[in-house]
């Protein structure tokens, strides 16, 4: 929780200065300026997050977030931007920042420490944890019951470091299955190719909503990381962060932020035939501050 505080506070002091509008562009926004385009990084699977629609098109809370923030860049530069779309994976998503082969990474990315060294990230937009998915009846009910099974997760994500880390720590024999993708994991644990898929909670919730799976799956364990989620974008590029906090302080303060809360996680999803369930999953008490220190307000 301490990571998460550090955040709150450099949200507010971040929303405490005011916006100068620069002179001259530089970086990212002088970048897209002159190309006319803007490209956003997306995940296919990634539910409610960043996923594809019927029409295979990217949706999704971050989806709808980053074109707010398209939409602010585009003013920014002086005008109107196209928006470009790269698929990545866990293992690609940095790397596309950091090359400039992406503006915005649009999914479910944890902001860490490790990863502040190679690329900067919005103010936290949700936040989860490592939890398990097992099929109904299952004997695991906790990561104490992992010893001499195999845990699916998908590669680079916090998720692999942190069942590496409980195994080690509590001296579990677990063993470790990776996959490209969120989709690919839960279909290695839907095969009976491993005994539970370790990755976000929320992330799990939307994969049996996306599969109307209740009946059959259920999401089990302990809290095994802690995991704020940011929009990502290049490290030291002090015009675009500033734009992008100013962003979101709007988006706080107009009630925008909770409006897509409730679009994405209190209401049916959309998305390929036959999905239409709701995740109905409050705002945890952790967002509901962050937000409040976005609008420069904290309690």
């Amino acid at each position: 929780m301490k990571f998460l505080w550090i955040l709150l506070l450099g949200a507010t002091a971040a929303f405490a200065q005011t916006e100068d509008t620069p002179v001259e562009l530089t970086g990212t926004l002088a970048k897209v300026r002159k190309a006319g385009a803007l490209t956003i990084a997306y995940r296919e699977s990634s539910v409610p997050f960043s996923y594809l629609s019927a029409r295979g098109e990217p949706i999704g809370y971050s989806i709808e977030l980053c074109r707010k923030l398209a939409e602010a860049i585009g003013e920014a530069v002086g005008r109107e931007l196209e928006l470009k779309w790269l698929p990545v994976t866990s293992e690609t998503r940095i790397e596309a920042i950091v090359s400039g082969r992406a503006d915005l990474e649009c999914g479910s990315t944890t902001n860490n420490l490790e990863r502040q060294k190679r690329v900067a990230f919005s103010p936290v937009i949700f936040v989860a944890g490592t939890k398990l998915l097992v099929k109904r009846g299952s004997p695991v009910r906790s990561y104490r019951n992992l010893g001499g099974k195999t845990v699916v997760v998908t590669a680079g994500t916090t998720n692999e470091s942190a069942i590496k880390e409980t195994a080690r720590r509590f001296k579990i024999d677990i063993r470790m299955a990776t996959a490209r993708d969120h989709a690919e994991a839960y279909a290695q644990l839907e095969a009976g190719r491993a005994d539970a898929f370790a990755t976000d909670d929320v992330l799990l919730y939307g994969l049996v909503a996306q599969h109307q799976a209740r009946q059959r799956y259920e999401v089990v364990g302990e809290f095994l990381s802690y995991d704020p989620y940011g929009i990502m974008f290049r490290k030291g590029d002090a015009q675009l962060a500033a734009r992008v906090e100013r962003v979101f302080h709007d988006l706080a303060e107009d009630g925008e932020l909770e409006r897509q809360y409730k679009r994405w996680f209190l209401q049916r999803l959309p998305g390929p035939e036959g999905m239409g369930h709701s995740l109905d999953l409050p705002m945890s008490p952790q967002l509901e501050a962050l937000i409040r220190a976005m609008r420069g307000k904290p309690e």
